[in-house]
């Protein structure tokens, strides 16, 4: 993407407007995380309760002393290990970080993205004097997140202002959002699973994960969330008008929609959301998903799916 663009857009997130942009997990919705009337908007674009707090996204770790008033060496580990990359930080505020981004929280979520336009984004942003850009995904709170602008303006297009922008941008690489890490503690603690796994946390920090701490609000983990209009129904038979998603070795039986089939867990993170989107673009009143067996980035994509599904009798 050119320079044009990105400036545009980095002016418009000083302005006090919301732009869209893509990252590595998804499409974010992003304002001045400094500014509390911008951020305020994101909570009304989205309908998101006032309590939920938002991500802190940077161009570098460079900026965390900033936005953290204490920063533990492990978790200075994993920011070494794992950014630029799909991994969020859950530190203790500092002063300069307002209610609006913590929820009412002592502790700021930050993360280094790696696609390159989010990237030259902040940096663009940064260079005007912006310290961090508050950024949940860019869908209706509780909805499917999107992985490509389209799904961005199919979403919220019809909400956003004329001054807000969706900036263009591959699909995202990763698919599902970052694993979020609480470092306030003596040993990391994973609040949310992602791409960024328990193994891998163990491995940079040379510590044990401990105890979640369940008082601690971060994004993505009511019960209910990343749910389609369509019922999502998990690991049973799919019947003749489901849509189906599975890995490419489940057979597709006769009059049923096959969704995705992707060949690998990494695969199916990356085409997930975009098949939930695709169920409801169709119509489809309910959906079967066979859940990814196994470790890795398995554990996130059945997280999801479990939160996609509450409250259907069937799962």
């Amino acid at each position: 993407m050119s320079t044009e663009p990105l400036a545009r857009a980095a002016h418009a997130l000083r302005a006090g407007h919301l732009v869209a942009f893509p990252t590595e997990t998804v499409f974010g919705l992003g304002a001045d995380a400094m500014n509390p009337e911008a951020v305020a908007r994101i909570f009304a674009t989205k309908g998101r309760p006032a309590d939920h707090p938002l991500i802190v996204h940077v161009s570098t770790a460079e900026l965390l002393p900033e936005l953290a008033a204490a920063v533990p060496a492990y978790a200075h580990a994993l920011a070494t290990a794992f950014w630029p990359g799909p991994l969020t930080l859950i530190l203790e505020r500092s002063a300069m970080v307002p209610d609006a981004v913590t929820g009412g929280q002592p502790t700021v979520g930050v993360r280094v993205p790696s696609h390159p336009i989010a990237v030259q984004l902040l940096r663009e942003f940064e260079s005007l004097g912006g310290r961090g850009v508050a950024a949940p995904s860019a869908n209706r709170f509780g909805r499917v997140s999107p992985t490509t602008a389209a799904a961005v303006r199919d979403e919220l297009g019809a909400l956003m202002n004329p001054d807000d922008l969706i900036l263009e941008g591959a699909p995202s690489d990763v698919g599902i959002e970052s694993t979020i890490v609480d470092c306030t503690g003596a040993a990391p603690v994973v609040l949310r699973p992602g791409s960024i796994t328990d193994d891998m946390i163990v491995a940079a920090t040379g510590l044990a994960l401990g105890e979640r701490d369940a008082s601690i609000r971060v994004s993505g983990s009511l019960p209910a969330h990343y749910a389609p209009t369509a019922t999502v129904v998990l690991d049973v038979t799919p019947q003749p008008g489901d849509g189906f998603i599975a890995l490419a070795d489940h057979d597709t039986p006769e009059g049923v929609v096959r969704l995705a089939a992707p060949g690998s867990a990494e695969g199916f993170a990356r085409e997930l959301y975009a098949a939930l989107r695709a169920a409801d673009e169709a119509g489809l009143a309910r959906v079967v998903v066979t859940s990814p067996p196994g470790p890795g980035i398995a554990v996130a994509i059945r997280d999801r799916l479990r939160r996609a599904s509450h409250g259907s009798s069937e799962r």
